[in-house]
């Protein structure tokens, strides 16, 4: 019989809630504790942390049904997936059937597609149960989650400071325990930025792995879906549910043997510290004291420079004459409806010619090519995920910052120079939280490995984050203690 566990018990509920999913799948699986007591656990954080604004949709009561149905599945003693009763949510840029998928845009506010998308599919058919979608830009334009729809999501370390972007709300709530584990999209760092901000790890696979059919042009295609959580074993937990072939996606044509472990020789580490880029120094204190722990770890590491902020301007054209091409008409129509800073991006797109386009695809290729080479001779990359912690709020996210008070550049180039390049490369590439500055913001570290070596950075990632033992749990203030 299944365990009862009285989640109106505030210990219960608040253990239940942190719990790690593949924690939570083991009880799960041996019947100490309930799907539905999972989701509950959940959906209570979800209200008790509403002043974070992770989401935007709740669907509580199907929810509450499908944890119904997987806790008798269960004591039935059927077959099920390697994440039943697990709670999770899903980025509002990514479809989920007959739940409502707003593109974080006034324009979609009642949009609710007729099919999931690849890895929502796999998730539930997996036995994860979605309870929600999470705040994001509107299309997922800039690295603050914020806009007209929704206001603007609050960092569960500093109300103070982002919480990132574009991935945001889906970083927010699973660091806060709004669900163990959720699905983010990635097409420049949206992913791996928001997970550095708020303490969690963030993971791009390789172009493919994950297939994304929502992406306009797949044969250009830079934007991943992916998975994020409070740890990477997490992160591996729901990747390995959803990762592999489909045939409509042309990078996802066949099954691949995703890396294995490197146990008779030592990994080469090539270490990126800087990019072309100003860095602050508490990032790399905090980041270099991490990497000496994979030389600890056995891995040889070496310094290496690869100029990547130059890449920014090629970044930019391919953005912004996506998003001219994919919603000029809707500007000129409904410019009420629209986010100011999205505005001036889709104008950005307009003067753009095809030579800058094709401009922009060389460099992309070059840019393959040059770590390509790297990775001959490094098994991994391995750098900051940004070269700053979480910004203010209140920044223009398409203005120039400073970092280390020095006026840096703009966002893109300054901010998260090491993030972009891998979307347009290919690479897999995490993002787990190294430690602290000293004003208690999280670091993340990035590690970049070659096509279909997933495994070979996951791997690499555990370890390390076994020796690092970040503690991942934001403090709450004195008014936002449970209740």
């Amino acid at each position: 019989m299944m365990q009862a566990i009285d989640i109106s018990n505030r210990a219960a509920a608040t253990e239940i809630a942190d719990m790690p999913a593949s924690e939570l799948a083991v009880q799960i699986g041996a019947k100490r504790i309930s799907p539905v007591q999972a989701v509950e656990a959940a959906l209570r954080r979800v209200q008790q942390r509403s002043e974070l604004n992770a989401f935007i949709t709740l669907c509580s009561d199907h929810a509450r049904q499908e944890a119904k149905s997987a806790e008798a599945a269960i004591m039935r003693g059927d077959p099920v997936g390697p994440l039943c009763g697990i709670p999770f949510s899903v980025k509002d840029l990514t479809n989920t059937e007959g739940v409502r998928t707003t593109q974080g845009s006034a324009l979609m506010a009642d949009a609710v597609p007729a099919s999931d998308a690849v890895a929502v599919a796999r998730a539930r058919a997996a036995g994860a149960i979605l309870i929600g979608k999470t705040t994001t830009p509107e299309f997922g334009h800039k690295a603050f989650t914020e806009g007209p729809l929704f206001g603007r999501t609050l960092n569960p370390w500093s109300r103070d400071h982002t919480c990132g972007g574009s991935s945001g709300g889906a970083a927010v709530a699973v660091a806060a325990g709004m669900g163990a584990l959720a699905l983010g999209s990635d097409g420049g760092g949206s992913i791996r930025i928001p997970a550095a901000c708020c303490g969690i790890a963030g993971f791009k696979a390789t172009l493919g792995g994950i297939p994304n059919l929502q992406a306009p042009d797949l044969f250009g295609a830079n934007s991943y879906v992916g998975p994020m959580a409070r740890s990477v074993a997490d992160v591996r937990l729901m990747f390995q549910a959803i990762r592999g072939a489909d045939r409509r996606d042309p990078y996802g044509q066949k099954t691949t043997q995703w890396g294995s472990p490197r146990d008779d020789q030592p990994l080469r580490i090539g270490w990126l510290p800087k990019c072309g880029n100003i860095l602050d120094p508490e990032v790399e204190r905090v980041t270099l004291e991490a990497v000496m722990q994979l030389q600890d770890l056995g891995c040889e590491v070496e310094t290496i420079e690869l100029d990547l902020v130059s890449l920014e301007p090629h970044f930019l054209v391919l953005l912004r004459s996506m998003l001219h091409a994919r919603l000029g008409r809707q500007r000129r129509e409904h410019p009420d409806l629209l986010d100011t800073t999205l505005i001036a991006t889709i104008d950005a797109g307009e003067g753009l010619t095809a030579a800058d386009l094709w401009q922009a695809q060389f460099a992309r290729t070059g840019c393959f090519a040059k770590v390509q080479e790297f990775l001959g001779r490094f098994d991994l990359i391995v750098s900051p995920t940004l070269s700053a912690p979480a910004l203010p709020v209140g920044l223009d996210p398409l203005g120039e910052i400073e970092i280390a008070g020095r006026s840096a550049g703009t966002i893109r180039g300054a901010w998260y120079p090491y993030t972009f390049p891998f979307n347009l490369t290919g690479h897999p590439a995490i993002s787990l939280p190294c430690g602290l500055t000293s004003s208690g913001l999280p670091v993340g570290l990035q590690l970049v490995g070659r096509w279909y070596e997933d495994d070979v950075v996951l791997d690499l990632a555990e370890k390390l984050e076994a020796v690092l033992a970040f503690d991942g749990t934001p403090a709450l203030s004195a008014n936002q203690q449970e209740v």
